[in-house]
């Protein structure tokens, strides 16, 4: 069991998300970085799917009630064990009546805390996913808050003897204010003017500070719309469609002075032009990027998607092998 004393600004249970259920009006929601999330799952042992605690900007304290392993990963941040401070990207063993303080997440957005054996709470819709927007009853439908009780399963076998365990170097992944991000063209982008496809492309966007879990909004270049009547039934502002479903990672274009992205708690669909779609691999890293980061596209092709999402899948391999070189022990 973990005690919530300081529950952060917005701390929360993810998992991979939640698939299949947009149709219900229920977006996919997940860990904001799931190449951090996957990082500390394999630190950990653990499967993929187990669920972790997920800290926005200014962390959490949490009071432990049992034995277990623990790692912190994703945006930097100070850790505290006792009030002695712990390394992020390695595994710690903890004991019940232990403090964990997670302080001044700095240069990203996203923290997570990652537990051996994961978070002993019952699926909605098949995820552990924290939903904001749906309604949920229990940890899954809010923010976690002070005096809040985190059921824990509990360690996985054998893993209190490989606590110590480290990402190596190689592997860390970097938290910057200048991004490149890859997108796939397409949707309705034939309602974009020539030049105002050059402009997004040819644009450096910053993050305003009105982003969120939903979408991130950018500004700083121009998106010109081409000149041609809105569809019948969409109205008479040049930026509206007759509503089309929105994937995650839909950029629509609501005027031609700011560009919109769609994540992960995002809603499935609307009216608004929408000129393609950043890749999946490339979501983690938009999500940790800070307000006034600035942000460059890169068109890309389906093909180039698949293949980046393929290596990174790679990198996920090598990295279970660098640190469980005996995969007997994995996910045991």
């Amino acid at each position: 069991m973990i005690h919530v004393i300081e529950p952060g600004l917005k701390t929360t249970i993810q998992d991979m998300g939640r698939f299949g259920s947009y149709h219900l009006g229920v977006p996919p929601s997940g860990a904001a970085d799931k190449n951090s999330y996957l990082i500390g799952n394999i630190l950990l042992g653990n499967p993929k799917y187990y669920p972790v605690i997920e800290m926005m900007i200014n962390g959490a304290t949490f009071e432990f009630r049992k034995q277990t392993v623990i790692t912190v990963v994703g945006a930097p941040a100070d850790v505290w064990l006792n009030g002695i401070a712990i390394p992020m990207w390695q595994t710690v063993t903890i004991q019940s009546g232990d403090i964990l303080q997670i302080k001044n997440i700095r240069k990203g957005v996203y923290t997570y805390l990652c537990i051996s054996g994961g978070i002993a709470i019952a699926p909605l819709l098949n995820s552990y996913s924290t939903c904001l927007v749906s309604d949920f009853e229990g940890l899954l439908g809010k923010v976690m808050e002070a005096g809040d009780m985190i059921p824990l399963n509990e360690p996985l076998p054998g893993v209190l003897k490989q606590a110590g365990k480290k990402l190596p170097k190689s592997f860390y992944p970097t938290f910057s204010e200048e991004l490149d991000v890859h997108v796939v063209m397409g949707i309705t982008c034939d309602r974009i003017s020539d030049e105002g496809l050059n402009g997004f492309l040819e644009s450096e966007w910053k993050i305003h500070y009105n982003s969120n879990r939903d979408a991130y909004r950018l500004k700083g270049g121009r998106v010109e719309y081409s000149k041609q009547a809105p569809p019948f039934g969409s109205g008479n502002n040049p930026g509206n469609i007759v509503d089309i479903p929105y994937p995650v990672g839909a950029i629509i274009i609501p005027n031609e002075e700011e560009v919109i992205v769609l994540l992960n708690d995002g809603t499935g669909g609307g009216g608004f032009v929408t000129i393609g779609t950043v890749i999946s691999s490339d979501i983690s890293l938009l999500y940790q990027a800070r307000p006034s980061s600035v942000v460059r596209f890169h068109a890309s092709t389906v093909d180039q998607a698949l293949q980046i999402r393929k290596e990174k899948e790679f990198q996920m391999q090598k990295l279970k092998a660098a640190v469980w070189p005996d995969t007997a022990l994995y996910g045991q």
